[in-house]
C-alpha cells in the first residue's frame, strides 16, 4: 500500500501541545493508513534547515523544518500572507508585492522540496496543501521526483480580471499545473481556475476532463472538505454538559444565544458583522436585553499590520455597541480573542439558536458544518451563511446572505431569532442529511482517488 505523504506549511506536532486545527481533523483517517507530515516547525532558527527532523507519533511520522528570520518574513508574512491571502480573498488594495519577498517564497520552497526527496519512497503519493506551496511540485519535478503530487488549495481562487493584478500570475499558474491533480473546495473556485488558465496559458477546459499541458495530463476538480458530522454531533451533545458549558449558560440566565467563531481575519466580516448587531439592537428593539451574541475570533498572524488594523476597529466596535445598548445586569456583545476548545465549542453551538458565519470570502468554512452537526434535532439553532463562503453551494437551507450589506445581516438575524419550530426543524433535518454526506473521509478517499486513478489500495469507509 503507498504511503500518503501530507505537505503543509505548518505541522502540528503532538509533543508542542499543537492543538488540532482544520486539517488535522479533516485528514485524520489517512493517517489511520500510516503517513508521514512533513511542514514548518514553527520555530526561528539562526539559520532555515536543509534538512528535516524526523519526530514519531504513532502510524503518523513528522518531518520539521526551521526557518531562518529572513526566511520567514519573506516567505510566510511577506508573500504568503500579505500577497496571495489578500488576492485570493478578492481583496487586492490590500496586496503588497516585492519581488524580494516572492524569490523568498520560491527559496523556502526549494527547501521544503529538498527536505521532502530526502525522504521519499518511489511509490509515495504527495498531497500538498494550500497556498504557501504553491511552487512545491515544481521545485520537486526540478529534482528528478517522479511520484504522484496532488494540490489541494484550502481558500478560494480568483477570476482573471483579479489574478491578473499579481506579478507573477501567469508563472503560479504554470507552477499549479506542475501536479497531477489540483483539487478546490467549491465549484466557483474551480471555474475562476478555469478562467485564469483561458485568459493567461489560452487553455481550454472541456467540461469534467483533465487537462493536457507539456505532454501531461492533469486532474482538476472541486472536491469538498468536510467533517465527522455524527461524530461531532455526538461530542456536541455531550458536551453541553461540560463546565464550561454551564459556566456560559448560567452567565446568559435564559438570553437568546447568537455565536460567531472566527480567527481574527479581515477576510470573516467581523465589522460587517458587529454593525450589524447594533443595527438589530437599532431596529428590533423587543430583541435588548433578551439576546447575547458570543464572537470567539482567535488572534492570528499578529505580526501583519492589517490584523492590527483590525483588532483595534473590533475593540472600538464592541465597546461601542456595549456603552450603547448594555445595561447593569445585561452585556449584549461578548467579545473575546483567546482560542476555545473544540470540545467547549461544540457544546456552545449546540445551546445556540443562532450561528453567524459571515465572511468576505472563504474557501470552504467548516464551523458553518460544525454548528449544524452540533443541534438538537428537536429544538435546533439556525446557520447564517455567507454566500461567498464555499459552504453556501452545499448548505442552501441555511438563511443566505451577502456580508457586504449589514442591514441585510441584521435582518437575517431578527429572522433567525423570531423562526417558527416546525421551521428550524425542516432546514436542520435538510442540512444535517447534506453535511454526513460530504465527510472528512469522503474528502480525502475522493482527492487520493483522484491522485491514484482510483487504484491506491487505500480504503476509507464511508460515515
Amino acid at each position: 500500500m503507498a504511503r500518503v505523504v501530507i505537505v503543509s506549511n505548518r505541522v502540528p506536532l503532538p509533543s508542542k501541545g499543537a492543538k488540532a486545527g482544520g486539517l488535522t481533523v479533516a485528514l485524520k483517517d489517512v493517517f489511520k493508513q500510516g503517513a508521514l507530515w512533513l511542514g514548518w516547525s514553527g520555530e526561528i532558527a539562526a539559520e532555515t534547515a536543509t534538512s528535516a527532523k524526523l519526530h514519531n507519533s504513532g502510524k503518523l511520522d513528522f518531518a520539521t523544518i526551521d526557518l531562518s528570520e529572513d526566511d520567514y518574513r519573506r516567505f510566510y508574512v511577506g508573500f504568503a500572507n500579505s500577497v496571495l491571502w489578500p488576492l485570493l480573498h478578492f481583496q487586492p488594495g490590500l496586496l503588497e508585492f516585492d519581488r524580494e519577498d516572492f524569490e523568498g517564497y520560491l527559496a523556502v520552497n526549494s527547501t521544503y522540496a529538498k527536505a521532502l526527496a530526502e525522504l521519499l519512497r518511489p511509490d509515495d503519493l504527495i498531497w500538498v496543501h494550500d497556498y504557501h506551496l504553491i511552487p512545491l511540485a515544481d521545485a520537486l519535478r526540478a529534482l528528478g521526483v517522479k511520484n504522484r503530487i496532488g494540490f489541494f488549495l484550502h481558500v478560494p481562487f480568483v477570476p482573471a480580471s483579479v489574478f491578473g493584478v499579481l506579478p507573477s500570475a501567469e508563472k503560479l499558474l504554470r507552477m499549479m499545473l506542475t501536479y497531477d491533480v489540483v483539487g478546490f473546495q467549491a465549484r466557483q473556485h474551480l471555474h475562476d481556475f478555469e478562467d485564469c488558465l483561458l485568459s493567461f496559458l489560452n487553455i481550454a477546459r472541456q467540461s469534467g476532463e483533465p487537462i493536457s499541458y507539456e505532454g501531461r495530463s492533469v486532474v482538476v476538480d472541486a472536491i469538498p472538505i468536510g467533517i465527522d458530522s455524527r461524530g461531532f454531533a455526538r461530542q456536541a451533545k455531550k458536551a453541553v454538559q461540560s463546565r464550561a458549558a454551564h459556566r456560559l449558560f448560567e452567565s446568559i440566565e435564559g438570553h437568546a444565544f447568537m455565536i460567531g467563531v472566527d480567527r481574527l481575519d479581515y477576510s470573516k466580516g467581523l465589522p460587517n458583522r458587529f454593525e450589524a448587531f447594533g443595527y438589530l439592537l437599532d431596529r428590533f428593539p423587543e430583541h435588548r436585553m433578551h439576546v447575547t451574541y458570543l464572537q470567539i475570533a482567535a488572534r492570528s498572524r499578529e505580526d501583519v499590520a492589517e490584523y492590527q488594523r483590525l483588532k483595534r476597529e473590533l475593540d472600538r466596535l464592541s465597546g461601542d455597541i456595549n456603552g450603547r445598548y448594555a445595561d447593569f445586569d445585561w452585556q449584549p456583545l461578548r467579545y473575546m480573542t483567546r482560542a476555545v476548545s473544540r470540545a467547549s465549542l461544540a457544546g456552545f453551538h449546540r445551546q445556540a439558536r443562532v450561528g453567524i458565519v459571515t465572511p468576505l470570502r472563504d474557501g470552504m468554512n467548516l464551523v458553518a458544518k460544525e454548528y449544524i452537526a452540533a443541534q438538537d434535532p428537536e429544538d435546533p439553532g439556525v446557520l447564517i451563511l455567507s454566500r461567498f463562503a464555499g459552504a453556501a453551494e452545499e448548505l442552501t437551507e441555511a438563511i443566505i446572505i451577502n456580508p457586504y450589506d449589514p442591514e441585510e445581516i441584521t435582518e437575517a438575524m431578527h429572522e433567525a431569532l423570531v423562526m417558527p419550530l416546525d421551521e428550524r426543524k425542516d432546514r436542520q433535518e435538510k442540512l444535517f442529511e447534506k453535511i454526513c454526506q460530504t465527510t472528512a473521509i469522503t474528502y480525502c478517499r475522493d482527492f487520493i482517488n483522484a491522485l491514484t486513478g482510483g487504484t491506491n489500495g487505500h480504503s476509507l469507509t464511508s460515515q
